[in-house]
Parts: structure tokens; C-alpha cells; sequence
């Protein structure tokens, strides 16, 4: 190994692994660097393609800054290479100097409630994928209840909520796939009930999202005048928390508004702890069953005995996202994120219990610290990795076949059918042209092959 060069690995091409890249890039250090980014779809960006809801262009608008680092050419992406079937551990060790996983939590994270196995429970994670045209799921989702509950009070439930109770031709003029309109098209839901066990001044959605709701064409928002009878706690949480304090006068508008015109209804439910999914006796969802709550004058709640139950036709969980295992790494199984410390990988003695640095092996990102925060969160998990990677340079692998040109000679020997940074912008141009065609900003591909043939010019 030449110690006045890097070559380096970074399995995930989503804001986690394009923002290590370029921190790389432009760190201060001793050496000359060269990266290449992997990841699974033929196409980049990961949860920002495929976890943010077609309505929502302002946070789409990050692409854009991602974008800008990867055209100035510095970093090279090969996509629609899966890690542990395509390219393995071993590989990387004889093509690379170090690895850094950005692999993010796509899962939905569990909910151990009885019912949860019955038709029409359904992942919140796999909805979004759903209607965001991810390729590896299908094109069909079953949309045929007239109520239905949304368990969750953060982000990602407000954004299925939105996405169940918006009328389709709102989503016209957005990028959603042909196949998601026409499958919304012929939704008949009519209300959508949106669970949370605390308090409307302790919920995890932002400002934003919430007003976006009472944005929704011919449809009620319906709050109850039983969940905002506030304590000390709650005040408090409104007077010296600006974000609080917005949501909580977004929530107090709503309860003045005159509803009962609107086609459609989405309705919160607060201080409701979810007990069962009941079956309707045929072994579909029939019914949620929940405990009601109460502040418990701390900013917490307790449950009072008062059970409730909603008849509802489908539910969706949104309780969290969840790391996945990746082949040769350790997992943390409880917490569903890669052991590290600041970045670097742990790995665990079976003999003394005791843990050590597995060298070469880093982490950044949802998959390093589980699935909180935002977008300046994962710049600075980004920096913690790299500052350890730099200092670690003494601790990199010394890789047999460390050329640029070995690790495409390896995929094609194996007759992988990557994806470059040309292919993305084919594939980009294409989906333009389809939006254009139809005064819409883009339409996605959703076939995996289409997404790749286009990307390699074959069609």
C-alpha cells in the first residue's frame, strides 16, 4: 500500500454516504483520495428519492445540493450493486483501503401490539416505498378501506395521512408514479385517524408538515376539544418552545374551523395509546383498540382504564425506521444500528465479551446512530466518521488490486449490470421528458430494468 493515497468504499449513495464523500474531499490531510459510491438502486439519493412524499418539492430541493457534489466528478457512483451478493467484504479489502457503511434503516421498526399480523396491517416504510416508485416493491397496493388509522405522531405518519387523505388529482402537477395515481384514483376512504399516546404539545412531526395538512383540498381536519386541556407541563412546553408553540397555534386554528362539508376527513387522535388491531373476524383489521391517556404533569402520560375502539378497514404503523444486518459486519440487534464508536465499527469478543475497532470499517449516518434527525445531523456524523478515518490511516487495509480500473473489471466479470453518474443523468433527462410530456416535473421510471437499460443507454 502507498501511504500517499486512499482508495475508498462507501456502501450507500443517500445523503449519509454523498456528504462523508465530500467532507473527504475537502478535509485537510496528507494524502490524495479516490472514491467510489455504491448503492443497491441504479439510481442515487437514497431516502430523499424514496422515503420523502411526492408532495413535498421544498424538501426534495436537497437533491439539488447533492446533485452539485457528485457532478463536479471527483467521486465515482456505480449503482445497482448490491453489497454481500455483488461485491462482498473480501472485495473490499482487496480493492480498498477502508469502507464506510451509509446504508441508512429502510425497515419499519416493530410494534408489539396483538393484530399487527392481520390483512390490511401494513409498514408505514413500505408504503412510502410504495408510492415513492421504489423498484423492488410492487406496483399494486391494496387501497380499499373507507377508514383508516395511522399510528404515529412523527413525520412519516402525517406524510402516509397526507398521502391516504389527499385527493389524487392534487398529486397531478408532482412527480408521483403513474401507478400510484391511478391506485390512489380509485381509493375509497373517506377518513383517515391519525394515533398518538401523547400530548398535542409532545408530538415529533415539525411545523411544517402539520400546516400542510390544513392545506389538503376538500378535507376536514378534525381535532377534539378533550385533548387540549393543557397542564403546567404542556404550558410550559408552549411557552418556551418556539416549534411547540407554532404547532400548538396550527392546532388551536383547526379547532375553530367548521367542518362537516369536506369529502374527506383526517382526524387526530392524542392521548391514545394503541392496545390491539382487532380482527373483524374474517382475519382482516376490523377495529383499533386504545387506551386513552393522561398528562402525567411531568410532560409524560399515564393511562387511565378508559378503553376506546375506532372501527377502521386497514391500519399503518409509522412507529420508526430500522437498520438492516449487513453480511460480515456486526448488528446490533436491539437498537438495529452497526456498533461504533464516533464512526468506527466495534466488533465484539466472543471469548472475553470485551470489544475492539474493526479496522477498515466505518459507519456514518441512520445505520450509525439510528434513525433521528435531520439533514444537519448527518453532516455532522459524517465529520466524526472522517476525522477518525483520516487519524486511523496507519490502521487501513493494505488491498492486493487497489487500481481504479480492478473494481469495474470485477463487476463486469460477474456480470453486473452497474449504473455510473452518466447513466443517472440519462436516466434523469428520461424522467424530465416524461413529466414535460404531461406539464409535471418528472414521472419516475419504477422497473428496476428500465431504470438500468435507460441508465446504460440500451433503450
Amino acid at each position: 500500500m502507498t501511504r500517499n493515497k486512499l482508495r475508498l468504499a462507501i456502501i450507500g449513495a443517500g445523503p449519509a454516504g454523498i456528504y462523508a464523500a465530500d467532507i473527504l474531499l475537502k478535509a485537510e490531510r496528507n494524502f490524495d483520495v479516490s472514491i467510489d459510491l455504491f448503492d443497491h438502486l441504479p439510481a442515487p439519493y437514497g431516502l430523499v428519492r424514496y422515503g420523502v412524499a411526492p408532495d413535498h418539492p421544498r424538501i426534495k430541493g436537497i437533491i439539488t445540493a447533492l446533485r452539485e457534489v457528485l457532478d463536479r466528478g471527483d467521486i465515482r457512483i456505480f449503482g445497482n450493486v448490491r453489497y454481500g451478493t455483488d461485491l462482498t467484504l473480501d472485495d473490499l479489502k482487496q480493492h480498498y483501503n477502508a469502507v464506510i457503511f451509509a446504508t441508512g434503516a429502510v425497515r419499519d421498526a416493530s410494534l408489539n401490539i396483538p393484530g399487527v399480523e392481520l390483512e390490511g396491517s401494513f409498514g408505514a416504510a413500505d408504503f412510502v416505498s410504495w408510492y415513492d416508485g421504489h423498484p423492488d416493491y410492487p406496483r399494486e397496493w391494496p387501497l380499499e378501506a373507507q377508514s383508516v388509522g395511522v399510528i404515529g405522531n412523527g413525520n412519516v405518519a402525517l406524510d402516509v395521512a397526507r398521502m391516504l387523505a389527499k385527493h389524487p388529482e392534487d398529486l397531478r402537477p408532482t412527480e408521483v408514479p403513474a401507478n400510484v395515481y391511478e391506485g390512489l384514483k380509485a381509493s375509497p376512504v373517506t377518513d383517515v385517524h391519525v394515533f398518538g399516546r401523547r400530548g398535542p404539545t409532545s408530538v415529533k412531526f415539525t411545523p411544517l408538515e402539520l400546516r400542510e395538512l390544513g392545506e389538503l383540498r376538500d378535507v376536514d381536519m378534525i381535532v377534539y376539544d378533550e385533548d387540549f386541556d393543557y397542564d403546567d407541563a404542556a404550558r410550559a412546553a408552549v411557552a418556551g418552545n418556539k416549534q411547540v408553540f407554532v404547532i400548538d397555534k396550527v392546532l388551536q386554528q383547526w379547532r375553530k374551523r367548521e367542518t362537516g362539508q369536506a369529502s374527506r376527513r383526517l382526524h387526530l387522535h392524542f392521548f391514545a395509546k394503541p392496545l390491539e388491531i382487532v380482527d373483524d373476524g374474517t382475519g382482516r383489521v376490523g377495529a383499533i383498540r386504545y387506551e386513552r391517556t393522561a398528562p402525567d404533569g411531568e410532560g409524560g402520560v399515564v393511562g387511565t382504564g378508559e378503553i376506546r375502539e375506532i372501527p377502521i378497514q386497514a391500519l399503518y404503523r409509522a412507529v420508526g425506521y430500522f437498520g438492516s444486518p449487513l453480511p460480515g459486519i456486526p448488528f446490533d440487534k436491539k437498537f438495529g444500528v452497526i456498533p461504533n464508536h464516533e464512526g468506527q465499527v466495534l466488533i465484539r469478543d466472543k471469548e472475553t465479551g470485551q470489544s475492539r475497532q474493526m479496522y477498515g470499517v466505518y459507519a456514518t449516518g441512520w445505520i450509525k446512530r439510528g434513525p433521528v434527525g435531520l439533514i444537519g445531523h448527518t453532516k455532522s456524523d459524517a465529520m466524526e466518521t472522517i476525522k477518525h478515518l483520516i487519524n486511523d490511516l496507519g490502521n487501513w487495509w493494505r488491498p492486493s488490486s487497489p487500481s481504479e480500473e480492478s473494481i469495474v473489471e470485477l463487476l463486469d466479470s460477474r456480470g453486473i449490470r452497474w449504473t455510473d453518474l452518466d447513466g443517472w443523468h440519462r436516466l434523469d433527462e428520461h424522467e424530465q421528458a416524461l413529466g414535460s410530456a404531461e406539464e409535471r416535473v418528472r414521472i419516475k421510471v419504477v422497473p428496476r430494468d428500465e431504470m438500468v437499460s435507460i441508465s446504460r443507454g440500451e433503450v
